[in-house]
């Protein structure tokens, strides 16, 4: 048997194993596979459709453990004609945080099924590229992806986030609200001013707490006056949210007329 064959045949061996009912003997399959390198590679992405669940995610650890030179090929796979391989391969390239995943990525965003573009975000979130903040912000408007959407932006924090971030702070879904109040104030953009103060009458009391927050963040005095009113909110940690945000501000009790 050449050397070829052996290698076929062990590939054959230890994608067998990723079916067995023992998961430290799938584990050792999936580690195996891994440190073979790309000659397992083609039967591993053909697993990617497995309709059982476990062995779809095994194929994609084996995958990750390859290493950066299967980039490339997931890239490809998220154009592939089955759902659970396009899934695969953008939770396989938010493990490998490889630039080059980047745009493909945020292509995937529109995909024509929602598990595929909620892996898109969450690769995205974990590569982190500020180059993802227009086509993330294009997708804020996505009622399956919004909430998620919004906590990205929040984390990669970057400015041109702010509009679509002011956008989602006057809009209807509470926790769009909840995170862009956050996140306004994580950027710091002087533009999340204005909008913020008008998040201080948001009936989410959690909305409240976060545009306070953030508006301690931004330091801008004229956020004074807005904020005195909540330290009478009907929520106690707007109320104590307030008080380290006013004082932050160099506001002080005896400034009041009371």
């Amino acid at each position: 048997m050449s050397e070829a064959d052996r290698q076929t045949e062990r590939v054959e061996q230890l994608l067998a194993a990723l079916r067995d009912d023992n998961e430290a003997l799938r584990d050792h399959a999936v580690a195996s596979l891994g440190q073979m390198g790309l000659g397992a590679l083609p039967r591993l992405i053909g697993l990617l459709a497995d309709e059982d669940i476990v062995i779809r995610e095994a194929a994609t650890s084996a995958i990750i453990r390859i290493g950066p030179a299967t980039v490339e090929p997931l890239i490809e796979a998220l154009d592939d004609d089955e759902w659970a391989v396009r899934e695969q391969a953008a939770s396989g390239l938010g493990k490998l945080k490889d630039p080059r995943a980047v745009e493909p990525l945020v292509k995937a965003l529109k995909d024509r099924d929602g598990a595929v573009r909620t892996a898109a975000v969450w690769a995205l979130e974990r590569i982190g590229d500020p180059r993802a903040v227009p086509g993330l912000v294009e997708v804020l408007s996505d009622g399956t992806l919004r909430e998620d959407v919004a906590r990205v932006l929040k984390k990669i924090g970057d400015v041109r986030a702010v509009e679509a971030l002011i956008d989602g702070l006057l809009g209807n879904n509470w926790m769009v609200r909840r995170h862009a109040a956050e996140a306004l104030g994580k950027i710091g953009d002087s533009r999340g001013v204005g909008p913020l103060i008008e998040a201080l009458k948001d009936e989410d009391w959690l909305v409240r707490r976060n545009a306070v927050e953030s508006l301690a963040r931004l330091g801008d005095k004229k956020a004074v006056e807005p904020l005195l009113p909540l330290l009478e909110d009907e929520n106690q940690m707007v109320q104590e949210t307030v008080e380290g945000a006013l004082a932050s501000l160099g506001w002080k009790p005896t400034q009041t007329n009371s």
